[in-house]
């Protein structure tokens, strides 16, 4: 009880003394301190707000905080209102570092505005909290009889858990003037010997008590007592003898229990019990006499607790061979355990960050880690890594912590969440590790505008579309996030003839949907250009152009127009002339018709739906060509009337209609008397005088015809070179326009070039049809009676243009007049090659009903 109430007035006193505290800085940035073991909890250590420079200001300013490190015992805590760094419990010394010169703690603290770390040690001091002590129970020395005077005999010697002056410093005997005591230094250990002072005689007494007191060099002093007993023996003259002074055993931790890791061997060469030897620990603490255990009479040194290389690395403790004479000696024994590695690092993240901005610059601290191992030497060296390849770094600090930054640009769109495993290995064989994964989610900023997958837009839609009707949608995409990503479309302002766009088209600003507001017609719009703007919602807004093109396609709503024959506007019907000799084949006339449609709308097609003698004409499909398709009979009907119907190719067709006139006559005034002498009634008269009219017609044509055929033949040659190969087309004043089908293909114009020689009344007329040298195809110069071109031609230059239609039917190609197709045109009249204009009223004349 009066040694507790002195160690806590020395407490008192230490605490008064603490002013006697210095603080220093060394070269690595450590703030040092020195407090004693066995202060009260919350003890002031030192003031490390002032220490810092952060005197005076509250330390939530400043995030002032103590890093707690991985397998350590925080003994320290920060008072947040003084800024003073007090201890959180006890500090015993001797449990903390054991029998360690100096004892150190070290930790950091980091001021967190700053994210700086700064080092901290605390030396604990010692102070005399224990008292020495003596193996338990009475400590036996014998001593035979014939010991001399100034024998010496090996003593218990005390163990004290302090060190220097609080550790045992001297030694008392008392109880006996046969014995005295004799302390000696040897390599810094005290050992304590009995010695003889008087002789002994065993009959007399043989058995002495005695005491031997050890006393500390603390204050208060603290003492430890042992009884020793002497116990008189026989004569026994030879001490055993140790092998070797000295065993020196290596041993890795983590052994197993019961392993055996040396032998001790002496020898005594006295006989009997003299002989015999017994092995026991001398100057072994009581944590070295739990670890390992010695058979006294083997000698054999065997592992009962645990061998860690963290908590001893080095065990040293000494043995006696001792005979039972009384006789001993000594040896050392030397443990050195080994370090495996059998301990991963420790990581432990002292700050961390859950999100940054993907525009922050390089350097942005993410997370503080601090690593530690408990292994030694290259078990206990430690590398930091990431695993992946990251846009991260880890880069050293003080001590063992790691600052985790950004080395690279961020961009949340390629990648907008980061898992980042950070593993610590140490050096070890095999190596251990430990990993963690710190989350960081990358913020977005509108660094992106919007884009369009395509560069430019070509679309397609029927004409005569609803108002209102969805024709064309457009999406832009924008990587970037929430009201960054939020698109809205409108259309530039621009011009479509001599409107504005926005009367033509419109645009949802959200979806890019376009309208149409009106109903397009192909024939007068063919395409709409213009430009729709995306715009994000970010700050600023980002926007991008693209191009729009909208082709409006042909619909079936234009029925086919037909320019020759044209319609008549006196009620009367066209006229063509056919000579009764004609061949099989010959070409009497073409319709030629048009659309104002495109591509297969536009192409047309004819047919003989209706004629006087059927059979006796046939039309091309696709050219409008009408041409006979057999020799001409007397019974044939002078006036023949065919329908033809010009249908075009879309869904459903269109058609129009037209009745030609073709009047089977050798020549102009033949033609005349033919009709004159026509009656109404001529129609019920009997076919077989039409058909003896006829052939007499045709035996007196083909008689002539023999006649200029074999002129011809030797004429043929040359007048075709002459007409039709010397003669080239010249389309330089026609739009290319005209020429161009839907489908991208040039409708080439068909020339006819032939020559028919018939002499009737010892008149020849000669009808000569070549190559055209020009075009001119304005609709409206055509005139609507077909016998007054032919009137106003001149017959006997033997010109007449005529073109042959290709499919498709280009829509803007017309014929003037002197390319009017059929024989009216080209057949030569009178003999001074004109025909008269009172010659045309009589066949119109003659024709009405």
């Amino acid at each position: 009880m009066e040694d507790k109430e002195k160690l806590r007035s020395y407490k008192e006193g230490i605490l008064q003394y603490l002013i006697m505290m210095y603080v220093w800085k060394a070269a690595s940035a450590q703030i040092h301190y020195t407090v004693p073991e066995e202060m009260q909890k919350g003890s002031f250590v030192g003031n490390i707000a002032k220490d810092l420079g952060t005197e005076g200001k509250q330390l939530s300013d400043h995030g002032l905080l103590i890093v707690s490190t991985v397998g350590k015992v925080q003994y320290f805590t920060l008072n947040a209102n003084s800024g003073n760094l007090q201890t959180s419990e006890r500090i015993d010394r001797e449990a903390v570092c054991g029998q360690a010169e100096k004892c150190i703690l070290n930790f950091q603290v980091m001021v967190e505005h700053k994210r700086k770390l700064y080092g901290v040690e605390v030396e604990i001091t010692d102070i005399n909290d224990n008292a020495p002590y003596f193996p338990p129970g009475v400590q036996e020395v014998k001593v035979s009889e014939i010991a001399i005077q100034g024998s010496r005999f090996p003593l218990p010697e005390a163990q004290d858990e302090d060190l220097g002056i609080n550790s045992v410093q001297s030694y008392q005997l008392a109880g006996s003037s046969h014995f005295s005591l004799d302390v000696k230094i040897e390599n810094g250990a005290r050992h304590v010997e009995l010695v003889l002072e008087k002789n002994l005689d065993r009959e007399k007494q043989s058995m002495y008590e005695l005491i031997l007191t050890a006393t500390d060099g603390g204050d208060p002093v603290r003492t430890g007592t042992a009884q020793i007993k002497i116990i008189v023996l026989d004569v026994n003259d030879n001490a055993p003898v140790f092998s070797q002074p000295l065993y020196a055993v290596s041993i890795e931790e983590n052994i197993p229990k019961g392993s055996t890791i040396c032998r001790i061997t002496a020898v005594d060469p006295d006989e009997g019990i003299y002989g015999e030897l017994k092995y026991s620990f001398k100057k072994v603490t009581k944590k070295d006499a739990q670890m390992f255990l010695l058979n006294s009479t083997t000698g054999t040194i065997t592992v009962m607790g645990d061998i860690d290389f963290e908590v001893g690395s080095f065990y040293e403790f000494e043995v006696h061979a001792e005979d039972y004479g009384g006789l001993f000696s000594r040896a050392k024994i030397e443990i050195t355990v080994t370090d495996l590695n059998d301990n991963a690092p420790g990581l432990a993240v002292s700050f961390h960050t859950n999100s940054i901005n993907e525009n922050s610059p390089s350097g942005t601290v993410i997370a503080i880690l601090n690593v530690e191992d408990q292994d030694s030497g290259i078990n206990g060296e430690v590398t930091c890594s990431i695993s992946q390849i990251l846009p991260f770094q880890l880069k050293k600090s003080i001590s063992n912590f790691y600052s985790l930054v950004t080395v690279d640009a961020l961009d949340r769109e390629q990648m907008d969440t980061y898992n980042i495993t950070v593993t610590a290995n140490d050096h070890g064989v095999p190596s251990l590790s430990t990993s963690i994964i710190i989350p960081l989610q990358i913020l977005d900023t509108n660094d992106n505008p919007p884009l369009f997958p395509q560069p430019s837009y070509v679309s397609y839609f029927m004409e005569n579309n609803q108002r209102g009707a969805s024709i064309f949608s457009l999406e832009a995409n924008d990587p970037d996030w929430e009201q960054n990503s939020k698109i809205q479309y409108s259309l530039i302002k621009s011009q479509v003839g001599d409107f504005p766009l926005s009367s033509f088209l419109s645009i949802n600003s959200e979806t890019g949907i376009i309208y149409s507001l009106t109903s397009f017609d192909y024939e007068e719009f063919r395409e709409i250009n213009f430009l729709v703007k995306a715009q994000d919602g970010g700050t600023p807004p980002l926007c991008s152009n693209v191009s729009v093109t909208l082709f409006i396609l042909d619909q079936n709503d234009n029925a086919p127009e037909i320019l020759y024959p044209s319609p008549p506007t006196d009620g009367s019907t066209g006229i063509e002339l056919a000579p009764q000799s004609s061949e099989p084949g010959y070409l009497v006339t073409k319709v030629v018709a048009v659309d104002a449609d495109s591509a297969q709308n536009a192409w047309l097609s004819y047919q003989l739906v209706k004629a006087t003698e059927p059979g006796l004409f046939t039309i091309g499909l696709h050219t409008g060509e009408i041409r006979t398709a057999r020799f001409f009979l007397d019974k044939d009907a002078l006036k023949q009337s065919l329908v033809v119907l010009v249908k075009d190719n879309g869904q459903p067709p269109l058609s129009a209609s037209v009745t030609v006139m073709v009047v089977l006559a050798n020549s102009i005034p033949e033609s005349l008397s033919d009709i004159r002498s026509m009656s109404p009634l001529a129609d019920t008269q009997s076919d077989l005088t039409f058909y003896l009219v006829v052939a007499v017609a045709f035996v007196s044509s083909l008689f002539f015809t023999f006649l200029l055929v074999l002129l011809a033949l030797k004429l043929r040659k040359w007048r075709s070179s002459q007409l039709c190969d010397s003669g080239s087309m010249n389309f330089s004043g026609v739009p290319v326009s005209q020429f161009v089908g839907i489908d991208g293909v040039r409708a080439f114009l068909h020339s006819y070039c032939q020559e028919v020689s018939l002499t009737t009344d010892s008149r020849k007329s000669r009808f000569n049809i070549s190559k055209a040298n020009s075009f001119n195809t304005l609709k409206n110069q055509l005139p609507s009676d077909p016998v007054k071109v032919a009137a106003d031609s001149n017959l006997n230059s033997g010109d007449l243009n005529e073109v042959q239609q290709a499919q498709p039917v280009n829509t803007d190609w017309r014929f003037s007049q002197a390319q009017r197709p059929g024989t009216s045109g080209s057949q030569n009249g009178d003999e001074n090659g004109t025909w008269g204009r009172n010659s045309q009223v009589e066949i119109r004349n003659a024709f009405k009903p």
